[in-house]
Parts: structure tokens; C-alpha cells; sequence
């Protein structure tokens, strides 16, 4: 019989082809070849309690009436306190719920492992929660960035350090983010740098040569917060419109925007001032299963990050494994977790962060150049293919949780 590992996570896709950040059932999917997987989500309006999505078991915790569960999904919990902040009366029943909740499943089920994303709050009340149901159950956490970076208030930054003491294993998604926590505590027991994956081999893959059809189009995909730097993209991409001023206007670039957050407002103002409106079309949250077309249709994808004035920043930036797995050249900002994908001039183009002017001067030599674009993304699918597919992913977390377990089996594989 497989063990059986509970998944806590407050990002999920609420249903098949939902918008929402797919990676915890990604990899929930592919350890199913190991564990007999179970996630604990948050319930939202129409979800319902219980049910298998991709083949995995879900349980939603439920944490007020139906209507106003509006604290998870659409950006996420801290996007939601600071764009809804009525939701902030719902924290309290969120982390209480969601604390019974695992508690009870840790009581009532044969649970062998719990892996907790997000050192906060997940992290923190998989520790709780092991110590009321009476079981000392095996906790990896996982650090995606936000918790780390941005969550830096005494009280946050004490109950981080309570939690790192406390973890069994603790996996961050980048180097950059190792270093971090060591400025926090020194002393967790494992410390491992484990990205996300990508499907590179079946739906982030590229189109074939012979049907390339790439229109005069830049793509961004991430949420629309500060650290994502998007407002410094339109900047940039107003200074190419610029340019083509007098030139030959039937065939004009677009700008294209994936993605949904709170500053969107804000940027289509933006992107009026300047003068571009008419060319950036801001597309929302799209489908998981439509992002691989929209990268191979790209000339090249651009995404610049900034450190946050909160201090948020990237974790890892997956859309920079999907973009180059689609053979999408890919400019991107450098804060240090990018470094572990993108090779200046190599697999990529780096640029400052927050430098417009920098960011479209690297955006008119991929226009100027096709060939470097090509060669760029080449070798940047190579990297991602060999350092970040799912298969090479799960095999590492597979191997966590097997010393955790504190056994040698083998891989059934």
C-alpha cells in the first residue's frame, strides 16, 4: 500500500482548466506514481466539498458562508488583504478552519507525510495541526517566495522562525531563496532547493519548425502586482511604438497581457497615458491549456521583475520554464531567483530591474535579430528540459520524502 501524503496549500485550481496557478496539483499528480496524494484547499463560491480533480483526492475546507469565501484564488490571499480589505475579518475563520480541518484529516486518515506549500500559514499549521491530532507526522514545507519575502513584520518574521525550528524538512524554489532563510535560522535539519516543474515533454513544448506561424506580438504572462514590473514593459514598449512612428503602420507590435491582479486598473491607465492602449490587449486569467499556443505564437515573451516596495519578489519564475519549453525567447528581469534559469546571453536576455529604457533596448535586438532570439531559446529549452521537467522534479521530491520516511525504497520506475 502507498503511503498516504496529505497536501496543504491555499493556491489550487478551483476546477479542470481553471486559471489559477496549477503547480501544487502538477505535482501532487505526478507523486501519485509514490503516495496516495490528498489536498486540503479552500472551499470558495460553487466548489464543491469533495472530489478528485486531475485524478487527485480534494477536500475543501470550508470558513464562511459560501458567497463571501473570497479570501483565497483571484491573486491570492495577500493580493485579496490588500485589494479587498474586508477580507481581513476573514483571516482569523480561514486559519481556524483550515486548521481543524487538517488536524481532523491527520486524526482520521493513515496520513504517512504532510507536505505544507507556503511557510505561511501552511507550514505553520501542519505543525499545529500534527500536535492536536496527537501524531507526529513528517512535515516538509515548501517556500514559494511570497511568505519569505514579503511577510516581514515582527510578529510574521517570529512565527516563521517558530516554524523553521520545528519543519522536518524545509525546500525553497531557488538559491536566492536558500540564502534567505539562512539570514532567518540556520539549523533546519534538511534544507533543500527544489523549483516547481513544468511539463516540458507533452504541453510546454514547441511547435514544430515547419509550422512556426510567430505574429508581431511580445507576451506577458504573470499576476498584475508590483514585483511582476509590468508597468515598466508598457514603458518600454511605448518607446518601441515610438519608433515605428512614420514606418510602415500595417503591421504594428502588440503588447499581450495574461493575467489578473489588482493593479489592472491602474495599468490600463497607464498604458493610455502613454499612448499605447490601442496596442496591448490585456487578455485576464486564461486557461492553463491555451498558454502554450500563446507562447509559440510570441516573438518573445518579457518578464520584467522588481523587487516590491514591500520587499516581495519572484520565488523562482516559472513562466520562464513554460516560455522557453515553447521555444519562446525571453527577456527578464534580474533579481537573483531568475539566475537560476536565465544565462545572460545564453538562454536569455537579463536586464536591471525597474530600467525601461534598458528593457527596450533589449527588446529591439530580438526584433532586430531573429536568429539570436532562435539560438537563445534553444539553449534555454535545453537547460529547462534537463533541469526542470516534472518528471526530474518529482523524482527529487520523491527522494525527500523518502528520508523523511526514513526508508530506501526504491523507485518503483
Amino acid at each position: 500500500m502507498k503511503p498516504k501524503l496529505l497536501v496543504l496549500t491555499s493556491t489550487f485550481p478551483r476546477w479542470a482548466g481553471d486559471s489559477e496557478p496549477a503547480f501544487v496539483l502538477d505535482l501532487s499528480r505526478r507523486l501519485r506514481d509514490w503516495y496516495s496524494v490528498l489536498v486540503l484547499a479552500p472551499h470558495g463560491p460553487k466548489l464543491k466539498r469533495r472530489e478528485f480533480l486531475g485524478g487527485v483526492e480534494v477536500v475543501r475546507f470550508r470558513y464562511f458562508f459560501e458567497p463571501w469565501e473570497r479570501l483565497a484564488y483571484q491573486g491570492g490571499i495577500l493580493a485579496a488583504l490588500k485589494t479587498r480589505r474586508w477580507t481581513a475579518l476573514l483571516l482569523p475563520l480561514f486559519l481556524w478552519s483550515e486548521l481543524m480541518a487538517a488536524a481532523r484529516l491527520i486524526r482520521r486518515e493513515p496520513i504517512a507525510l504532510i507536505h505544507a506549500h507556503w511557510l505561511l500559514p501552511q507550514g505553520l499549521l501542519a505543525l499545529i495541526a500534527r500536535r492536536l491530532a496527537g501524531r507526529r507526522v513528517p512535515v516538509l514545507c515548501t517556500s514559494h517566495g511570497g511568505d519569505l519575502y514579503a511577510l516581514r513584520d515582527p510578529l510574521s518574521t517570529a512565527l516563521k522562525r517558530w516554524a523553521l525550528r520545528r519543519v522536518d524538512a524545509l525546500s525553497v524554489v531557488s538559491r536566492a531563496m536558500r540564502e534567505t532563510v539562512l539570514t532567518l535560522y540556520r539549523r533546519v535539519p534538511v534544507l533543500e532547493v527544489v523549483p516547481m516543474g513544468v511539463d516540458l515533454e507533452g504541453s510546454f513544448t514547441p511547435a514544430p519548425e515547419s509550422t512556426v506561424q510567430r505574429t508581431r506580438t511580445i507576451l506577458f504572462v504573470g499576476r498584475l502586482v508590483e514585483k511582476k514590473g509590468l508597468r515598466f514593459l508598457l514603458e518600454a514598449f511605448a518607446r518601441i511604438q515610438d519608433e515605428q512612428h512614420g514606418q510602415d503602420q500595417r503591421h504594428p507590435w502588440e503588447l499581450h497581457v495574461v493575467g489578473a491582479g489588482p493593479l489592472r486598473p491602474e495599468l490600463e491607465r497607464l498604458a493610455l497615458r502613454l499612448g499605447v492602449a490601442a496596442r496591448v490587449r490585456f487578455l485576464g486569467g486564461v486557461e492553463n491549456r491555451r498558454l502554450p499556443d500563446l507562447y509559440r505564437r510570441a516573438v518573445m515573451a518579457v518578464f520584467p521583475f522588481v523587487v516590491g516596495s514591500d520587499g516581495d519578489r519572484e520565488g523562482f519564475g516559472l513562466v520562464v520554464v513554460e516560455a522557453l519549453g515553447c521555444g519562446c525567447p525571453v527577456i527578464a528581469g534580474e533579481v537573483p531567483a531568475v539566475r537560476d534559469i536565465i544565462t545572460h546571453g545564453e538562454t536569455g536576455l537579463l536586464v536591471p530591474p525597474g530600467d525601461a529604457a534598458a528593457l527596450a533596448l533589449a527588446m529591439r535586438r530580438l526584433i532586430a535579430d531573429p536568429d539570436l532570439g532562435r539560438r537563445l531559446a534553444r539553449a534555454g529549452r535545453e537547460r529547462a528540459r534537463t533541469r526542470f521537467d516534472w518528471r526530474v522534479i518529482a523524482s527529487r521530491y520523491h527522494a525527500l520524502f523518502q528520508g523523511l520516511l526514513g526508508t530506501n525504497a526504491s523507485d518503483s520506475h
